[in-house]
């Protein structure tokens, strides 16, 4: 029969499901709720000797620090692979520790106990399961490492080449890297691991590995950030890996929220012509399971010239390459996998909704908070936020807040009972006017002879954001603040008024998308869970007599360009102009963002979901003099 692809078909499975109980045996049944499951064969009947073989990605939600927590996920994902009659299981980067550890690696006690996790972990892989774990190594430095184990023992240890020191990356500040590309083979199929930032740079490690050494298939072990657009440009990346060297690629992404990042999973097999077979699930844990032929690999590369030559060319004089031997696991499968066809591809404001969810879940979660109060004005900003903190923790942990004062309009006060009603949550009413009142008596004296101004608006902000905190302090609830990206860009909030809270949710969506964000919810759920009347009022702070927005800001559209091109694509004034902006307007603009770093710096952390967001990705002075 002619071999004519290493991929015959694939299926996802869920192994929760009635009628396919007996594939999947009970052990594995605890971690795996959902197991996306993968086939890979050429149905031609060759004694493979080891060039077919069932792989797993286990993309996991790991807690930064919680080593002990984060050690029982992977020993349970073990047990259940091994009930899967999986050879080779592949755990994200930094699986032991959670990612990104930060400080917490200057702790000597901190590596000593991820090296003692890393020897309870090696205990549980007693059989020829081989098992690729991401971990922190200790030699005469520390490295970001992928433990290769084995018949409980480790076998190898594959130390980062390549340390990330940009945007929200700090490893160089941390890790040292080592140039040496081992490969590892069971029977005559061979493999080669990467982490993270190895895969993302053609060259090595993976050149040594696929041409001095031979790999079919690279493991890269990731904890790659979501940002808008960040998964179709990783997947081109690798596909491009995957056909330059004409190798398997199997990519095993971390998932979960850590502070103002969002890992988003999307674990995937990509074949030697690029192809990606499947992924897991987006924002959530997943195991993939795949049946993998090499086959194809070799038959590919005789035919492939520029392959062939360069290995033939390439130097040992570094001697960085090594080889490893493994033992062989079973050829003949127990445990079938069935399942349907899915479409991995994903709506753009589906993936940033969830990953707002997931990033809000988690750092509630993981923080040890029961409940979350907000304030709600019954506008679109606290709306959405109400929205994706009830889809992250469920209603019931959620409260909402209605501190109406004497510039509140009745619509927006009843617009805000409306929507805590539609996502069935708590609302308590506190309005501020008499203590207001209290705050002018005490400073008639000092302000009597001056006009209202700015001062009175940011008094109302901070009575509500005292407001809020006193609740968090007697209830123990975490304060979510409201503000967007566009508002934080320009100022255009209360530093300790509604900047008040210990997160804050919507901190990079900039304003339109805000919009676009409630109206997608609603589709979700079928109805106008954020009223109509939200979405179409104009928006306004209400602080003084029939204030809007754009009494003090230009069009949100047109601060959204402006913003995105000065803050994210990292244009000056003369390049913004050129787009089609106003000059007078563009300088105004920048020269609010300068002038607003000392508020940003006090700010919340916030999901991060756009490709630069403020706080690690933007690291600008506070005293800063320039202002092109």
């Amino acid at each position: 029969m002619e071999c004519n692809s290493i991929i015959n078909e694939f299926y996802f499975h869920s192994a929760s499901s009635e009628s396919n109980k007996d594939y999947f045996p009970q052990s594995s049944r605890k971690y795996l709720a959902s197991p996306r499951v993968l086939e890979i064969s050429c149905g031609c009947k060759y004694n493979f000797q080891m060039k077919q073989l069932r792989v797993g990605l286990s993309q996991i939600n790991p807690s930064v620090g919680d080593i002990t927590g984060n050690t029982k996920k992977i020993i349970e994902v073990i047990e259940a692979a091994r009930g899967l009659d999986i050879d080779i299981l592949c755990f994200p980067e930094l699986a032991v520790t959670g990612y990104p550890p930060e400080d917490l690696l200057l702790k000597t006690e901190f590596i000593d106990d991820n090296i003692r996790a890393l020897d309870e972990i090696k205990k549980h892989c007693r059989d020829n399961m081989v098992v690729i774990v991401g971990f922190v190594d200790k030699k005469d430095d520390i490295f970001n490492s992928a433990a290769v184990i084995q018949g409980g023992e480790v076998i190898d240890v594959y130390h980062k080449l390549r340390l990330p020191n940009y945007g929200v990356f700090d490893e160089n500040r941390y890790f040292q890297s080592e140039r040496r590309f081992p490969v590892y083979s069971m029977g005559k199929m061979t493999f080669g691991v990467t982490i993270c930032e190895d895969i993302w740079y053609p060259g090595e490690p993976i050149r040594s590995q696929v041409l001095l050494g031979n790999a079919q298939i690279i493991f890269n072990l990731s904890a790659s950030p979501y940002y808008m657009g960040k998964p179709l440009a990783r997947e081109r990346m690798l596909a491009t890996r995957a056909v330059d060297y004409n190798t398997i690629i199997a990519y095993c992404n971390v998932v979960g929220g850590q502070d103002e990042l969002v890992f988003d999973g999307n674990s995937m097999f990509i074949d030697e012509k690029g192809e990606i077979v499947a992924t897991a699930g987006n924002f959530e844990e997943d195991l993939l399971v795949c049946d993998v032929n090499t086959e194809r690999v070799y038959k590919s590369r005789l035919n492939t010239p520029t392959i062939r030559k360069t290995r033939y060319e390439l130097s040992f004089e570094e001697n960085q390459m090594q080889a490893f031997t493994l033992k062989p696991t079973k050829t003949k499968r127990k445990v079938k996998i069935p399942g349907n066809q899915a479409d991995p591809s994903e709506d753009p404001l589906k993936c940033a909704f969830s990953a707002l969810v997931l990033g809000t879940g988690d750092y509630i979660r993981k923080n040890g908070f029961e409940k979350v109060v907000l304030g709600l004005s019954g506008g679109i900003d606290s709306s959405l936020t109400a929205a994706i903190a009830t889809e992250a923790v469920g209603p019931s942990k959620v409260v909402g807040v209605s501190m109406p004062s004497m510039y509140s309009s009745k619509g927006s006060v009843t617009d805000a009972k409306k929507l805590a009603r539609n996502l069935g949550i708590e609302l308590l009413s506190i309005p501020i006017e008499d203590v207001f009142r209290c705050y002018e008596g005490m400073f008639a004296e000092f302000f009597s002879e001056m006009e209202s101004d700015v001062t009175e608006e940011n008094i109302q902000a901070r009575i509500r954001g005292n407001i809020l905190m006193a609740l968090s302090n007697k209830f123990g609830w975490l304060v979510l603040a409201t503000s967007n990206k566009s508002e934080l860009a320009v100022g255009y909030s209360t530093l300790y008024g509604d900047m008040s809270g210990g997160f804050a949710v919507i901190k990079d969506v900039p304003k339109g998308m805000v919009y676009e964000l409630s109206h997608y919810y609603n589709r979700l759920r079928g109805k106008q869970m954020i009223p109509k009347s939200i979405i179409e009022k104009p928006p306004s702070a209400e602080l003084r007599p029939d204030q809007k927005d754009t009494d003090s800001l230009p069009e949100y559209d047109t601060l959204d360009r402006i913003l995105k091109a000065y803050v994210e694509d990292g244009l000056g004034v003369d390049d913004i102009v050129k787009l089609g902006e106003k000059r007078s307007e563009v300088r105004r603009i920048i020269r609010m963002v300068s002038n607003n770093e000392y508020k940003r710096r006090q700010s919340a952390p916030g999901v991060k979901i756009t490709s630069l967001a403020f706080g690690k990705d933007r690291r600008f002075p506070i005293t800063n003099l320039y202002k092109k």
